[in-house]
């Protein structure tokens, strides 16, 4: 991991270093021709060159809620990213406004997701030569969509991966360079918030770690999600799912699928997890069962490391 982390960070350093000449039409040319999956940190990254010529004060956006949180604990001390969508708006349904387009054009940086998260920021950033896709990164565990049975998705990417903790320590460390290279004043203060970062990130994990080690004798904790947003948290917090509701949240579960959640619970009595209050009359359908309300875009929270370890915590209680 460190090894990884290193070679990513001198690639992220030299390659910056060395290409700052290119202006932006040359480089809309080498994105288009370096689209290819093992350069895809390379093209994001030259976009970062591209656009350091800039004497002008810089200003970096941000795309949604969690991307903001782990902004902020870079940036601390120093002034914020813009935060583009609403916190309740992680990007999956709706639009963005002609206030939102000129933030996104007005931004030396806009760092986003992407387009399998963030789809209503697609057509206004697939293309744009400021943006910068996490998704493009080759410094990230990723794991695929999996069914309401929990069966993986071949070919698909779960876009949640800012709940897994080393993927939050590695998006703080993008963050750090790309907030670097946008003001260079404050560099050893985002390398040092990043640092900062990483060290609450492992302390929350590892309290996370040793109550279940106090609770039970590390055994895996099942639980059930209305909608399967919660998969990046299992492995730090030893969760183990057992099906959803529905592929979608704003979407009713089928008859058939609550049958089969029945039919297949794993304890007497179970635990599920929304993004909004249940309605009364699903959670008799699943008795005996507790419920736990969790945003997985954080919107409730203030500061991403206190987000995640209260979410953490809340589930395992709920499972308890």
């Amino acid at each position: 991991m460190t090894a990884h982390r290193h070679n990513a960070d001198n690639a992220i350093n030299n390659l910056l270093y060395t290409i700052t000449s290119f202006n932006t039409s040359s480089f809309n040319k080498c994105w288009r021709a370096l689209l290819q999956p093992q350069r895809l940190l390379i093209a994001a990254l030259m976009i970062l060159s591209s656009l350091a010529m800039s004497a002008q004060a810089a200003t970096v956006s941000v795309s949604n809620y969690p991307l903001f949180l782990l902004s902020e604990a870079v940036t601390q001390g120093a002034p914020s990213a813009e935060q583009i969508l609403d916190p309740s708006e992680i990007g999956h349904h709706g639009s963005i406004s002609p206030g939102d387009i000129k933030a996104i054009q007005d931004s030396k940086f806009v760092v986003w997701f992407g387009a399998s998260l963030e789809h209503n920021l697609a057509t206004s950033l697939d293309k744009a030569p400021n943006a910068i896709s996490l998704y493009a990164f080759d410094a990230f565990t990723r794991h695929p969509l999996r069914d309401v049975q929990g069966v993986p998705i071949a070919g698909t990417l779960d876009p949640h991966i800012w709940l897994d903790p080393e993927n939050a320590k590695a998006i703080t460390r993008a963050l750090a360079v790309i907030h670097s290279h946008a003001n260079p004043q404050y560099k050893k203060l985002y390398q040092a918030n990043a640092k900062k970062f990483a060290e609450r990130m492992d302390e929350a994990v590892a309290s996370i770690q040793q109550q279940s080690a106090q609770n039970s004798i590390l055994r895996k904790h099942p639980y059930w999600a209305y909608h399967d947003a919660y998969q990046y948290l299992e492995r730090a917090t030893q969760l183990q799912f057992a099906g959803s509701l529905s592929v979608d949240e704003d979407i009713a579960p089928k008859a058939s699928q609550l049958r089969w959640i029945n039919d297949n619970r794993p304890s007497k009595t179970m635990c599920i997890v929304t993004q909004s209050e249940p309605a009364k009359g699903l959670l008799a359908k699943l008795r005996p069962v507790n419920s736990t309300v969790q945003s997985e875009d954080m919107s409730n929270s203030k500061d991403f490391v206190n987000g995640w370890q209260m979410m953490a915590q809340q589930i395992r209680q709920c499972i308890s």
